[in-house]
Protein backbone atom coordinates (compact mmCIF):
# COMPACT_ATOMS: atom_id res chain seq x y z
CA UNK A 1 0.00 0.00 0.00
CA UNK A 2 1.28 3.45 -0.90
CA UNK A 3 2.04 5.87 1.94
CA UNK A 4 1.14 9.47 1.14
CA UNK A 5 3.69 12.23 1.63
CA UNK A 6 1.59 14.54 3.79
CA UNK A 7 3.75 16.60 6.13
CA UNK A 8 6.93 15.99 4.14
CA UNK A 9 9.06 18.25 1.93
CA UNK A 10 10.63 17.36 -1.43
CA UNK A 11 13.20 19.21 -3.52
CA UNK A 12 13.28 18.53 -7.26
CA UNK A 13 16.09 19.83 -9.49
CA UNK A 14 15.56 20.46 -13.17
CA UNK A 15 11.94 21.20 -12.30
CA UNK A 16 11.31 23.71 -15.07
CA UNK A 17 10.36 21.08 -17.67
CA UNK A 18 10.04 17.42 -18.54
CA UNK A 19 10.61 14.78 -15.90
CA UNK A 20 11.39 17.36 -13.21
CA UNK A 21 8.16 19.31 -13.66
CA UNK A 22 6.10 16.12 -13.87
CA UNK A 23 7.77 14.76 -10.74
CA UNK A 24 7.09 17.93 -8.78
CA UNK A 25 3.42 17.70 -9.73
CA UNK A 26 3.29 14.02 -8.77
CA UNK A 27 4.89 14.54 -5.36
CA UNK A 28 2.67 17.54 -4.63
CA UNK A 29 -0.35 15.42 -5.50
CA UNK A 30 0.82 12.94 -2.85
CA UNK A 31 0.80 15.71 -0.24
CA UNK A 32 4.44 16.87 -0.20
CA UNK A 33 5.42 20.52 -0.13
CA UNK A 34 7.78 20.87 -3.09
CA UNK A 35 10.79 23.06 -3.80
CA UNK A 36 11.13 23.71 -7.52
CA UNK A 37 14.79 24.23 -8.38
CA UNK A 38 16.07 25.18 -11.85
CA UNK A 39 17.47 28.16 -13.75
CA UNK A 40 14.32 29.16 -15.68
CA UNK A 41 12.33 30.87 -12.98
CA UNK A 42 9.48 31.95 -15.23
CA UNK A 43 8.63 28.32 -15.87
CA UNK A 44 9.01 27.47 -12.20
CA UNK A 45 6.64 30.28 -11.27
CA UNK A 46 3.96 28.91 -13.59
CA UNK A 47 4.44 25.40 -12.21
CA UNK A 48 4.22 26.70 -8.65
CA UNK A 49 1.02 28.51 -9.52
CA UNK A 50 -0.46 25.30 -10.93
CA UNK A 51 0.52 23.29 -7.86
CA UNK A 52 -0.89 25.94 -5.52
CA UNK A 53 -4.12 26.13 -7.49
CA UNK A 54 -4.52 22.39 -7.02
CA UNK A 55 -4.16 22.74 -3.26
CA UNK A 56 -0.44 22.06 -2.94
CA UNK A 57 2.49 24.11 -1.65
CA UNK A 58 5.48 25.04 -3.80
CA UNK A 59 8.63 27.10 -3.29
CA UNK A 60 10.54 28.47 -6.30
CA UNK A 61 14.32 28.72 -6.02
CA UNK A 62 16.44 29.74 -9.00
CA UNK A 63 19.30 27.25 -8.89
CA UNK A 64 22.25 26.31 -11.05
CA UNK A 65 23.24 22.92 -9.64
CA UNK A 66 26.74 23.23 -11.08
CA UNK A 67 27.43 25.99 -8.55
CA UNK A 68 27.98 24.40 -5.15
CA UNK A 69 27.09 27.62 -3.38
CA UNK A 70 23.72 27.72 -5.11
CA UNK A 71 23.15 24.02 -4.41
CA UNK A 72 23.78 24.53 -0.70
CA UNK A 73 21.59 27.63 -0.69
CA UNK A 74 18.67 25.79 -2.33
CA UNK A 75 18.75 23.13 0.38
CA UNK A 76 19.19 25.65 3.19
CA UNK A 77 16.33 27.82 2.00
CA UNK A 78 14.08 24.79 1.58
CA UNK A 79 14.65 23.79 5.20
CA UNK A 80 14.34 27.37 6.44
CA UNK A 81 11.06 28.10 4.64
CA UNK A 82 9.38 24.67 4.50
CA UNK A 83 10.75 23.30 7.75
CA UNK A 84 12.52 20.11 6.73
CA UNK A 85 13.70 18.00 3.77
CA UNK A 86 12.48 14.42 3.30
CA UNK A 87 13.01 13.80 -0.41
CA UNK A 88 15.63 14.95 -2.92
CA UNK A 89 15.16 14.19 -6.60
CA UNK A 90 18.34 14.87 -8.56
CA UNK A 91 16.83 15.25 -12.00
CA UNK A 92 18.80 18.10 -13.62
CA UNK A 93 20.80 16.75 -16.54
CA UNK A 94 22.00 17.31 -20.08
CA UNK A 95 22.62 14.87 -22.94
CA UNK A 96 25.20 16.13 -25.44
CA UNK A 97 25.79 13.06 -27.55
CA UNK A 98 28.11 12.23 -30.41
CA UNK A 99 31.27 10.30 -31.25
CA UNK A 100 34.37 10.64 -29.10
CA UNK A 101 36.51 11.49 -32.11
CA UNK A 102 36.63 15.25 -32.60
CA UNK A 103 34.02 15.80 -29.88
CA UNK A 104 33.67 19.38 -28.59
CA UNK A 105 35.32 19.23 -25.19
CA UNK A 106 33.05 21.94 -23.83
CA UNK A 107 30.11 19.53 -24.26
CA UNK A 108 31.86 16.89 -22.17
CA UNK A 109 32.70 19.45 -19.52
CA UNK A 110 29.11 20.64 -19.37
CA UNK A 111 27.80 17.11 -18.90
CA UNK A 112 30.26 16.43 -16.11
CA UNK A 113 29.32 19.70 -14.40
CA UNK A 114 25.56 19.11 -14.57
CA UNK A 115 25.17 15.33 -14.46
CA UNK A 116 27.99 14.52 -12.03
CA UNK A 117 28.95 17.58 -10.01
CA UNK A 118 25.36 18.80 -9.81
CA UNK A 119 24.27 15.46 -8.40
CA UNK A 120 27.16 15.43 -5.92
CA UNK A 121 26.65 19.01 -4.76
CA UNK A 122 22.94 18.52 -4.13
CA UNK A 123 23.40 15.16 -2.41
CA UNK A 124 26.15 16.54 -0.17
CA UNK A 125 24.04 19.50 0.88
CA UNK A 126 20.86 17.49 1.40
CA UNK A 127 22.17 14.41 3.18
CA UNK A 128 22.33 15.82 6.75
CA UNK A 129 18.71 16.93 6.45
CA UNK A 130 17.58 13.62 4.96
CA UNK A 131 19.24 11.76 7.82
CA UNK A 132 17.47 14.03 10.29
CA UNK A 133 14.11 13.56 8.55
CA UNK A 134 14.50 9.80 8.82
CA UNK A 135 14.61 10.13 12.61
CA UNK A 136 11.70 12.54 12.81
CA UNK A 137 8.10 11.90 11.70
CA UNK A 138 5.80 11.80 9.96
CA UNK A 139 7.23 8.86 8.00
CA UNK A 140 10.59 8.13 9.67
CA UNK A 141 12.17 7.47 6.30
CA UNK A 142 13.77 9.75 3.69
CA UNK A 143 14.55 9.35 0.00
CA UNK A 144 17.25 10.43 -2.43
CA UNK A 145 16.42 9.66 -6.06
CA UNK A 146 19.00 10.13 -8.81
CA UNK A 147 17.59 10.21 -12.33
CA UNK A 148 20.15 8.38 -14.41
CA UNK A 149 19.42 6.64 -17.72
CA UNK A 150 19.30 3.32 -19.48
CA UNK A 151 22.68 4.52 -20.70
CA UNK A 152 23.85 4.32 -17.12
CA UNK A 153 23.89 0.55 -17.39
CA UNK A 154 24.57 -0.15 -21.11
CA UNK A 155 27.34 1.57 -23.07
CA UNK A 156 26.71 2.52 -26.69
CA UNK A 157 28.82 3.98 -29.46
CA UNK A 158 28.46 7.76 -29.76
CA UNK A 159 27.29 8.05 -26.14
CA UNK A 160 30.70 7.73 -24.48
CA UNK A 161 30.89 10.81 -22.26
CA UNK A 162 27.18 10.66 -21.46
CA UNK A 163 27.60 6.98 -20.56
CA UNK A 164 30.41 7.98 -18.22
CA UNK A 165 28.26 10.50 -16.35
CA UNK A 166 25.26 8.21 -16.06
CA UNK A 167 27.26 5.12 -15.04
CA UNK A 168 28.77 7.38 -12.41
CA UNK A 169 25.37 8.40 -11.07
CA UNK A 170 24.38 4.75 -10.67
CA UNK A 171 27.66 3.86 -8.95
CA UNK A 172 27.38 6.82 -6.59
CA UNK A 173 23.79 5.89 -5.78
CA UNK A 174 24.73 2.36 -4.79
CA UNK A 175 27.73 3.43 -2.75
CA UNK A 176 25.71 6.01 -0.85
CA UNK A 177 22.89 3.51 -0.36
CA UNK A 178 25.25 1.16 1.45
CA UNK A 179 26.35 3.98 3.75
CA UNK A 180 22.93 5.22 4.85
CA UNK A 181 20.36 2.48 4.35
CA UNK A 182 20.59 1.30 7.98
CA UNK A 183 19.59 4.84 8.96
CA UNK A 184 16.48 4.67 6.78
CA UNK A 185 17.59 6.98 4.01
CA UNK A 186 16.67 5.13 0.83
CA UNK A 187 18.74 5.83 -2.29
CA UNK A 188 17.41 4.98 -5.73
CA UNK A 189 18.66 5.27 -9.31
CA UNK A 190 15.92 5.63 -11.92
CA UNK A 191 16.99 4.73 -15.46
CA UNK A 192 14.62 5.96 -18.18
CA UNK A 193 14.77 4.75 -21.72
CA UNK A 194 13.50 7.00 -24.52
CA UNK A 195 11.39 9.81 -23.09
CA UNK A 196 9.71 12.60 -25.05
CA UNK A 197 11.30 15.62 -23.37
CA UNK A 198 13.22 18.66 -24.54
CA UNK A 199 16.53 17.01 -23.59
CA UNK A 200 16.81 16.06 -27.26
CA UNK A 201 17.10 19.73 -28.13
CA UNK A 202 20.42 19.87 -26.26
CA UNK A 203 22.13 17.91 -29.05
CA UNK A 204 23.74 19.27 -32.17
CA UNK A 205 21.36 18.92 -35.12
CA UNK A 206 23.43 16.31 -36.98
CA UNK A 207 23.81 14.18 -33.86
CA UNK A 208 20.12 14.47 -33.02
CA UNK A 209 19.18 13.15 -36.48
CA UNK A 210 21.47 10.13 -36.07
CA UNK A 211 20.06 9.34 -32.65
CA UNK A 212 16.47 9.69 -33.83
CA UNK A 213 17.07 7.30 -36.73
CA UNK A 214 19.00 4.74 -34.68
CA UNK A 215 16.99 4.58 -31.47
CA UNK A 216 13.71 6.47 -31.72
CA UNK A 217 12.33 5.50 -35.13
CA UNK A 218 9.29 3.27 -34.74
CA UNK A 219 9.22 3.58 -30.95
CA UNK A 220 6.46 5.29 -29.00
CA UNK A 221 8.48 7.15 -26.34
CA UNK A 222 7.63 7.40 -22.69
CA UNK A 223 6.01 10.56 -21.39
CA UNK A 224 7.65 12.54 -18.61
CA UNK A 225 4.69 11.58 -16.44
CA UNK A 226 5.63 7.90 -16.77
CA UNK A 227 8.97 8.54 -15.05
CA UNK A 228 7.34 10.84 -12.50
CA UNK A 229 4.95 8.01 -11.69
CA UNK A 230 7.91 5.67 -11.17
CA UNK A 231 9.59 8.16 -8.83
CA UNK A 232 6.36 8.65 -6.88
CA UNK A 233 6.09 4.88 -6.56
CA UNK A 234 9.60 4.65 -5.09
CA UNK A 235 9.16 7.36 -2.48
CA UNK A 236 5.69 6.29 -1.35
CA UNK A 237 6.69 2.74 -0.39
CA UNK A 238 6.31 1.74 3.24
CA UNK A 239 9.36 2.36 5.42
CA UNK A 240 10.42 -1.28 5.19
CA UNK A 241 10.58 -1.23 1.35
CA UNK A 242 13.46 0.23 -0.65
CA UNK A 243 13.43 0.30 -4.45
CA UNK A 244 17.09 0.91 -5.25
CA UNK A 245 17.23 0.71 -9.05
CA UNK A 246 14.43 1.01 -11.57
CA UNK A 247 14.80 0.68 -15.36
CA UNK A 248 11.81 2.03 -17.31
CA UNK A 249 11.74 1.67 -21.10
CA UNK A 250 9.12 2.08 -23.81
CA UNK A 251 7.53 -1.26 -24.65
CA UNK A 252 8.90 -1.07 -28.21
CA UNK A 253 12.46 -0.10 -27.27
CA UNK A 254 14.81 -3.02 -27.90
CA UNK A 255 18.21 -1.68 -26.84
Amino acid sequence: MAARLDGTVALVTGASSGIGAATARALAAQGAAVTLAARRTERLAQLAQDITRDGGRALVIETDVTDKTQARAAVARTVAELGRLDTLVNNAGVALLGPVENAPLDEWEQMVRVNVLGTLYMAHAALPHLLKAATDGPRYVADLVNVSSRLGRVASANFGAYNLTKFGEVAFSESLRQEVTRRHVRVAAVEPGIVATEIRSHMRAEVREQVMQRFVSGVEPLAAEDIADAIAYIVTRPRRVAVNELLVRPTEQEA
